[in-house]
């Protein structure tokens, strides 16, 4: 709650300070206007010849919009590869009216999926094919003032299977309508540096681009605190090249940091002849960022060691169309497992998105590209099968030359002033799209067993293998040279980076010479041949397993800066065959509840004691027990025609959160801890305590027990005094179902998760029995539902829901300040509820 207030706080001045200039110069100046162009749209799926044709049929429709994921899973002309929803043509309009007061207009688009073409009027005015890309369009020359003015968007997504994720399909994120004086700071125009940070004071530098301006500018610099009162004031200089631009001391600066991410604003006034005519604010952090190849990372120079997930773009039942209120909450739930850095994996990501990690203090590997040139093989009925080709696996590598350079720079424009970011990726895994890097592996490592054996690091015979290969040229590392280039070009702030996959190759081919800090994707046992090797390379675990193995390999090395667990949420796309649409390979699933691997990661990386129980059936489980050899581990690979890798991304088999069995049937129980003992009571009676030291393989404190009806409780003792338990109770048949305010408050229009629970007539929770639960609302608007499965394909947008592990999410918007009441419906039991905080 702390953090919202300072945002009102700070909200609250800046509305101030803009209305004190409107006040002083209302009649003689025009000052810039910005809103949300999201209501009164209409759309259209399916081609059109003319969309201006009487006979077309719109649907009224507000943005953001995903037509995809509002037309649901169906297995019939969808992919695997994108989650089993169908793409296709869409057409949208919106009429408009502008005053003729001399302002230019602009309309900003934060981001269509995909192939983006824009008309004003008839007039036609330019295409974007990257859907992820944040664009905008003049629309001054076109418009007709005080007379409805028409804006058309066609999106063509007819490559349904044109990425290895879901990317949702329509004008997916916000739109905004920019009118501004034609004397004013450009789109993306402020650009704010700290080159030099200490305790004491700061250096904050600022460049702005001003589009129309003359020897009559001016630019006069304001910079506020976090608490919104003004620290500094400056006139900008004009320099050839660079725009206006000025430098101010912050003395005592508040650095932005993970616990206490601290934001300032720039504030430009533009002045044209003696009048104000624009004012731009820009939110920035004062902090400074450094990787070194043998300790790693360091914020405001404190080692940080980064504990970092992936996540795709999508969010369950939202699609791509994901509104902050759910990026606030799903950030919130991976900080408050111990997560404190996100990759945003494969693309460029929501503003929305990066506008909370700066507030809520979470760092930010932001990433261009998962292809160049050269596709990547999609997925067409199950992972792996590279089926998806022809027209509708068409994607951007047809347009990567054309584009590359312009989408690249785009997005450092867009999100060069967030303090979360501290390195751009220029691409991920992209040596699978280069056949040689594997060849030359195979040549170099012809024994080599894959997954876990370390290959050969000697960069002479590496390099003499690689150019025997090539004939001596690599496009790859040459390509990577331009990309890192271009970022050079505008950013030399932040590290240039990249996921490897061949990293063994890459750092002697060139490839690695590209960038500052080399990443590599699931090859942990390179870690210390290539710091012996390469001394001065900084190395990152870019991708890696959510597993215990990985966070070891990391921790107990200073040299590596850290790891991006695959993934911090569940995803679409990636999975099949029908009907499993995505991925369950997160510390959170697809409706935000917590799964067992985000409990075991929270005990790695959040130091208040915690103790967590799961149990399985012994003939399912992965875990045996022999009493002379102790525990074993069998991983159960995944059965064909699924890619049997697949399994090592997947957490550990036939888990459940319950205790409910039959009577004597052997059970095993597995405890996750950060305490140093635990101890297993059946029923208050103790089966003894077990040192977690003695399960150093896996961190997974074990029994194998017959099942007996009553209570599980596990006990975490640190120093030997009780600091933590957990328990699960054999419960009943569900009788009734609570809910919960997940995140947030059930008041004002922001979209709020609100879980419901199965409860038996004792009050315990239910895990193992669902319910379907038919949903009325008053006061409160049901925008979506979700139960967290990856084979949930049922309709997110219908006022019902089946539950999984006996819970379901709803999501609603209140309406005003009325009071929320829940009507919830089963097949055995009807509840009517009144929501709280």
């Amino acid at each position: 709650m702390w953090i919202d207030m300072k945002l009102r706080i700070r909200d609250f001045f800046a509305l101030l300070i803009v209305f004190s200039s409107l006040v002083g110069c209302q009649d003689t100046t025009i000052q810039r206007e910005q809103r949300l162009f999201n209501e009164d749209w209409q759309f259209h799926l399916g081609e059109v010849d003319d969309p201006s044709a009487s006979d077309v049929s719109w649907a009224e429709v507000v943005l953001p919009h995903d037509w995809s994921i509002r037309q649901s899973y169906q297995p019939e002309n969808t992919a695997a590869s994108t989650g089993f929803v169908p793409g296709g043509i869409g057409w949208y309009r919106k009429s408009f009216k502008v005053p003729e007061d001399g302002r230019q207009t602009t309309v900003v688009f934060d981001g269509v999926y995909c192939n983006a073409e824009v008309w004003i009027n008839g007039e036609y005015l330019g295409k974007r094919p990257n859907g992820y890309s944040s664009f905008a369009h003049e629309l001054t020359p076109y418009l007709r003032y005080d007379v409805p003015n028409t804006l058309q968007v066609k999106v063509d997504h007819s490559a349904y299977a044109d990425t290895r994720w879901y990317t949702g399909s329509g004008i997916y994120r916000d739109v905004s309508l920019v009118r501004t004086h034609p004397v004013h700071v450009a789109q993306w125009g402020l650009q704010i540096t700290t080159p030099q940070v200490s305790e004491s004071e700061a250096e904050v530098r600022v460049n702005a681009q001003i589009v129309g301006a003359s020897p009559e500018t001016e630019v006069v610099l304001d910079i506020l605190g976090p608490d919104g009162a003004l620290i500094g004031t400056t006139n900008m200089t004009e320099s050839s090249g660079v725009g206006y631009s000025a430098v101010l001391k912050v003395v005592n600066p508040q650095r932005w940091g993970l616990e206490t991410p601290a934001l300032y604003q720039a504030v430009a006034h533009v002045k044209h002849q003696g009048q104000e005519v624009d004012q731009q604010t820009q939110n920035f952090g004062i902090r400074s960022i450094r990787f070194d190849a043998d300790q790693g990372f360091f914020l405001n120079e404190e080692s940080v060691k980064i504990k970092g997930v992936n996540i795709h773009h999508d969010a369950g039942a939202f699609g791509a169309a994901v509104p902050k209120s759910i990026w606030e909450y799903r950030v919130a739930q991976l900080k408050s497992i111990g997560v404190n850095a996100i990759r945003m994996s494969h693309n460029p990501h929501s503003p929305l998105l990066m506008e909370v990690c700066d507030e809520l203090g979470m760092l930010v590997m932001d990433e261009f590209f998962d292809e160049w040139h050269q596709p990547k093989g999609k997925s067409l009925v199950y992972l792996g099968d590279n089926q998806a080709k022809g027209d509708i696996a068409q994607g951007y590598s047809d347009v990567f030359m054309e584009w590359a350079e312009r989408d690249l720079k785009d997005l450092i424009r867009r999100d060069f002033n967030h303090p979360s970011v501290i390195m751009w990726s220029i691409g991920n895994e992209i040596e699978w799209t280069f056949p040689d890097y594997s060849k030359a592996f195979s040549v170099i490592n012809p024994n080599h067993a894959g997954y876990g054996q370390t290959p050969e690091f000697d960069p002479e015979k590496v390099k003499a293998t690689f150019d025997e290969v090539t004939g001596g040229v690599d496009s790859l590392a040459l390509i990577a040279g331009m990309l890192s280039e271009w970022v050079k070009e505008m950013d030399t702030t932040r590290y240039v980076t990249c996921g490897s996959v061949r990293p063994s190759i890459a750092a002697a081919s060139g490839y690695a010479d590209a960038v500052d800090v080399l990443g590599f994707n699931y090859r942990a046992e390179c870690y210390d041949a290539a710091h012996e090797t390469y001394p001065e390379m900084k190395i990152i675990g870019s991708e890696n397993w959510g597993a215990y193995s990985e966070w070891e390999n990391v921790a107990s090395r200073p040299f590596v800066a850290g790891m991006f667990a695959w993934t911090g949420f569940a995803y679409m796309g990636e999975a099949g065959p029908w009907p499993r649409k995505g991925l369950e390979i997160s510390f959170f699933d697809y409706a935000g509840f917590k799964t067992p691997r985000g409990h075991f990661f929270e005990c790695l990386w959040v130091e208040k004691p915690k103790v967590y129980a799961v149990t399985t059936r012994a003939e399912e489980s992965e875990f045996s027990y022999d009493p002379e050899l102790g525990w074993r581990f069998d991983m159960q690979m995944t059965a064909p025609p699924v890619w049997s890798q697949l399994r090592r991304w997947e957490w550990y088999q036939n888990i459940h959160p319950y205790w409910n069995y039959e009577e004597g049937e052997l059970i095993v129980v597995q405890a996750y801890s950060n305490c140093e003992e635990v101890e297993l009571l059946i029923n208050e009676k103790s089966l003894g305590r077990k040192l977690r030291s003695d399960f150093a393989e896996d961190n997974i404190v074990k029994w194998k027990l017959p099942y007996e009806s009553g209570q599980l409780t596990v006990k975490g003792y640190n120093e030997g005094q009780l600091v933590t338990e957990d328990q699960l109770i054999s419960a009943g048949k569900a009788s009734t179902v609570m809910a919960t305010v997940a995140y947030g408050a059930a008041e004002g229009d922001d979209i709020i998760p609100v879980a419901l629970q199965l409860h038996d007539a004792e009050g315990n929770p239910v895990r193992h029995e669902e319910s379907q639960i038919k949903i009325a609302l008053a006061g409160a608007e049901l925008v979506a539902v979700d139960n967290g499965w990856e084979k949930n394909v049922a309709n997110h947008y219908l006022p019902m829901i089946t539950t999984h592990e006996g819970r379901a999410m709803l999501f609603v918007r209140a309406l005003g300040e009325q009071e929320i009441t829940l009507n919830l419906e089963t097949g055995s039991f009807t509840e009517k509820l009144t929501l709280t905080d």
